[in-house]
């Protein structure tokens, strides 16, 4: 479980870690072309990767912690 505490703290830091891709909600009305063109670079690439491994690792270490207790 300390494990997954770990993982979880990880994940959040990754995830806070990351700039805004867009202005919110209010992107989404005439400005959606530049929402969803806009490519990652440098840091925010490497931060999007780690909070993928991470989100996966973190939910296969909660699933085997479920499956223990049971």
């Amino acid at each position: 479980m300390v494990l997954d505490a770990i993982v979880a703290i990880v994940l959040i830091a990754s995830i806070l870690g990351q700039e805004a891709k867009s202005a919110g909600m209010g992107g989404m009305g005439g400005g959606a072309d530049t929402v969803f063109s806009s490519k990652a670079r440098g840091m925010d690439a490497l931060l999007a990767r780690v909070t993928v491994v991470f989100a996966i690792l973190f939910a296969v270490i909660t699933i085997v912690i479920a499956r223990m207790t049971n």
